[in-house]
C-alpha cells in the first residue's frame, strides 16, 4: 500500500489479509507437518494480535473521548472475545492430533467462528471508527501509527485490555 493510502485503507487491508489467512487454513487439507499447513492461520493470528495491539495502544486512546466512547467500548469487548478465541486456537494447533479428524474439524469450526466474529467486528469498526483515523488523530499520532504499521511489533507478553472475560 502506498504512502498516499489513508490509515483507514491500510487497516482495512490488514483486516482482509487476516481473514484470507484463516480462510486458507479452513480450505487446506492437512499435508506435511502441522507447521506447514497451519502456517496461514498462525500468520493471521500473529497479525491479528498486532492489529489489536495497535488499535488499543495507538488508535483508541486518541479517539476514545467524545462520540466514539461507546463504539470503542464495543470494539474492546470484541477484541477480548477474539483474544480468547485465539488462545483456544493456539491450544487446538498444539494438539498432536490436530491433523486428524475430529480434531481438524474442531479447528476448522473454531476458525469459522472466528471469521464470523471478525466479519461482525470489522463491519462496525471500518465504517464507524476508521473514518476518524485520518480526520481526528493529530499529525504526530498519525505519523507514529504509520511508522508502526511499517515495522512495529507487539511487545512480548502484551495482552488486550479485555483478554480475560469479565
Amino acid at each position: 500500500m502506498s504512502e498516499q493510502a489513508t490509515l483507514a485503507e491500510i487497516l482495512t487491508v490488514e483486516h482482509r489479509a487476516i481473514d484470507e489467512g484463516i480462510e486458507k487454513f479452513v480450505a487446506a487439507s492437512p499435508a506435511g507437518s502441522v507447521q506447514e499447513w497451519a502456517a496461514p492461520l498462525v500468520g493471521s493470528m500473529e497479525a491479528l494480535r498486532r492489529h489489536i495491539y495497535l488499535e488499543e495502544e495507538l488508535v483508541f486512546p486518541q479517539l476514545r473521548n467524545g462520540p466514539l466512547m461507546m463504539p470503542i467500548m464495543v470494539m474492546l469487548n470484541e477484541h477480548g472475545q477474539m483474544w480468547r478465541q485465539m488462545a483456544a486456537l493456539d491450544e487446538r494447533l498444539a494438539d498432536a492430533d490436530v491433523d486428524q479428524e475430529p480434531k481438524r474439524g474442531e479447528a476448522v469450526a473454531a476458525c469459522q467462528a472466528m471469521l464470523e466474529l471478525l466479519a461482525d467486528h470489522n463491519g462496525k469498526e471500518e465504517p464507524i471508527i476508521y473514518p476518524h483515523l485520518d480526520a481526528d488523530m493529530d499529525d504526530d499520532s498519525q505519523a507514529f501509527l504509520r511508522d508502526f504499521l511499517a515495522d512495529g511489533t507487539t511487545p512480548d507478553g502484551w495482552e488486550c485490555e479485555r483478554a480475560v472475560a469479565a
